[in-house]
């Protein structure tokens, strides 16, 4: 999630319970997740956990994982910071060309919308490696392009007069073409570096003017017909490339999270766009539609970002292009200039990652995604078809997601105060709070789709602190989520020794473990934010100097069972002492003596631990890991004064002034072994 769109609008007018109020009523039966999670018990956690991780072991197969780093101290400065004993490299930037047809980088930014069009984009944010030929140091990476920052983009000055109205055709195209999505080949050298392959076959971009087609529930629907695509087959580029994920197949995820502010309509707004807030006045973000009807302009690139019904029908304007986005995109990285495609199956709304549950063989894929706003939804979706082993080694990956993402049910979180939760279906028969159904609002499941939240709104969804990014224990199978922060929560809420934070502006990591059936599980709260210097009512988790953390954001596990917690922090108590970070956890070898999984609290917060701070001004985001797990990358977005050098860790001289860039960086042990360990 940018800086500059820290405070999503809240748009959820529903009147459903909110999660302060189920907390509170919960946190004194913290112990509510399942037994048999623990240590003994894990072995039977086969086709995700111990095949994923090819491990050996049937007893304890993580007894022998621990964290190998000492916390590390916070960080104000312009470079990154690692343990003692790692490298941090500069990998992939923004601007740097990967393809031909792009010319190198220009300090002067004098690039223009070709040279970007073929480079990296701006503003890194979710990636992943995918390797080629089982090769642990020669892969591609998948990488995000969030959103822009004009000033950077443009340093020799922006065409936006003060009403925001654009001239300049060249500078538009280039801000479409720097969002969107990387596809890239880097190889490891002999000598420990990361390297861009240039212009290799597989380097490609996906952009904001890309065509992609629509499958599930919306495909070839009027809903989504315009001039550009009559049938509604397809739908034009993909904006705000938050966060990510992958499949089982081998295909890449990008999410379309803040993607409403890109359109307007200062006519008549259906109830879906008043839902998830398209603009009603003045101009977009950025202002591409004020190009419209530029004698430059082809194919209407800029006219339809203005949904405002014009013409008598679809066919006459764009009062449709909006709701061609808000989805999940897959992209297959292995096979060049493959068409990405919108799973709509999955819902429409402003998504963070999309992440699959435990496989197991002959049941159903879950994947899950949050909504990453103020009082919005956690969601899930749950395949027709049941996982056949053999399809992780299909030749024809995107037939896999056409397999497996296209039909399913589409569910809803609500969190009960006693420790256990509901998924609520989103069908045309699904139950509404005042029990009705979905039907007696909706007329299609494609409405359905197209206002997730207003049909989440009905059923009866817990509106929670900014769901962001899941991950799953590869050996539990226990779902983790990011609750980022909510400094809107209301106030005359009150306080009491179990929920003591009025605003939540540290945020908190929550999970849940799935029950016997798709619609019931059980959830506890396992981390809470906070400064060290929080009170025993802010400091739940009795967090101190070399763990302290706000705002949590990005979340993965590798394969050996170690979680990594990114920070988009805005709590001034944790930013006085430190920029944005990276802190590393084994949750599966918390455990009491029962052998329940236990939260992190003051006895044993010393597991969490600070690996990596980010240069001033940055959030650190989106996480993958070399099958060896040697090499870690991540992303730096929105950097103020970095990078200096190649060197990630090497700050940039006091007084002077470097062009920002965000960036991939890749971390590694300067003794080549594993990471982390």
């Amino acid at each position: 999630m940018s800086k500059e769109i820290f405070n999503p609008t809240r748009f959820n007018k529903s009147d459903n319970v909110e999660f302060d109020k189920v907390l509170a009523a919960h946190l004194s039966r913290r112990s509510i997740l399942k037994s048999g999670l623990g240590l003994g018990a894990m072995a039977t956690f086969g086709t995700f956990g111990l095949a994923g991780c090819g491990s050996s072991s049937s007893d304890n197969p993580i007894a022998d994982i621990k964290l190998g780093f000492e916390s590390i101290v916070g960080s104000k400065t312009d470079a990154v910071s690692v343990p003692q004993g790692y490298t941090a490299q500069v990998l992939a930037p923004w601007g740097q060309p990967i393809t031909a047809n792009g010319s190198q980088w220009q300090a002067d930014g004098s690039n223009n919308a070709v040279d970007q069009d073929n480079a990296m984009g701006m503003h890194h944010d979710g990636l992943h490696f995918f390797p080629l030929n089982d090769s642990e140091t020669d892969g591609l990476l998948c990488i995000n392009h969030e959103y822009i920052d004009q000033n950077a983009l443009h340093p020799n000055g922006s065409d936006k007069d003060e009403n925001g109205i654009r001239s300049s055709v060249d500078q538009v195209r280039k801000e479409i073409n720097a969002h969107g999505v990387a596809v890239v080949r880097v190889q490891l050298d002999d000598n420990g570096q990361w390297n861009v392959v240039d212009n290799d076959p597989l380097n490609r971009r996906y952009t904001g003017l890309t065509t992609m087609d629509i499958s599930g529930p919306l495909a070839n629907s009027a809903k989504l017909a315009t001039p550009f695509s009559p049938d509604g087959s397809q739908a034009r580029g993909t904006l705000n490339n938050c966060g990510n994920g992958y499949t089982p197949w081998g295909t890449y995820l990008t999410c379309e999270e803040n993607w409403p502010g890109y359109f307007i309509n200062t006519g008549e707004t259906t109830e879906e766009q008043e839902r998830i807030g398209i603009d009603t006045s003045g101009t977009t973000r950025y202002g591409w539609e004020t190009l419209a009807g530029n004698a430059e302009e082809q194919n209407d690139e800029f006219t339809r970002f203005n949904v405002t019904p014009t013409g008598n029908s679809a066919a006459e304007d764009y009062r449709n292009e909006a709701n061609g986005h808000g989805y999940i995109v897959e992209i297959d990285p292995y096979t060049a200039n493959s068409r990405a495609v919108k799973r709509t199956a999955l819902g429409r709304f402003r998504h963070e990652g999309c992440t699959f549950g435990k496989l197991e063989a002959g049941k159903p894929i879950t994947f899950y995604s949050g909504h990453d706003s103020r009082f919005e939804y956690m969601y899930k979706f749950v395949s027709k078809e049941v996982w056949n082993e053999a399809d992780a080694n299909a030749q024809d990956r995107m037939a896999m997601g056409d397999k497996y993402m296209d039909q399913g049910t589409l569910y809803v979180a609500k969190f009960d105060a006693d420790g256990v939760g509901s998924w609520l279906p989103l069908a045309l028969d699904a139950m509404t709070k005042d029990g009705g159904t979905l039907a007696d609002h909706f007329a299609s499941l494609e409405e359905i789709i197209l206002n997730t939240a207003g049909a989440a709104d009905l059923v009866g969804a817990t509106p929670m602190d900014r769901p962001e990014w899941c991950a799953v224990d590869p050996y539990t199978g226990t779902v983790y989520l990011t609750l980022t922060n909510n400094t809107k929560r209301d106030e005359s809420a009150g306080t009491n020794p179990a929920n003591p934070r009025l605003n939540n502006k540290f945020g908190h990591v929550i999970r849940w473990d799935e029950g016997e059936t798709a619609t019931e599980f059980t959830w506890d709260i396992f981390v809470f934010g906070s400064d060290a210097a929080g009170d025993a009512q802010t400091n739940l988790s009795g967090l101190n100097e070399f763990n302290q953390f706000a705002s949590p954001d990005g979340l993965a596990f590798d394969k050996r069972g170690i979680m990594w917690i990114q920070t988009d922090n805005g709590a001034e108590e944790v930013t006085n002492y430190t920029n944005d970070q990276m802190l590393a956890v084994i949750p599966a070898k918390l455990t009491d003596s029962d052998g329940n999984l236990e939260t992190i609290n003051s006895e044993n917060q010393g597991e969490l631990r600070r690996f990596f701070v980010g240069p001033n001004g940055c959030e650190v985001t989106g996480f993958t890991i070399t099958p060896d797990y040697k090499t870690m990358f991540v992303s730096i977005q929105h950097p103020g004064n970095w990078p200096y050098s190649n060197d990630a860790a090497e700050a940039t001289p006091a007084g002077m002034t470097v062009r920002p860039r965000a960036s991939v960086v890749a971390i590694r042990k300067t003794d080549g072994s594993e990471l982390g360990v």
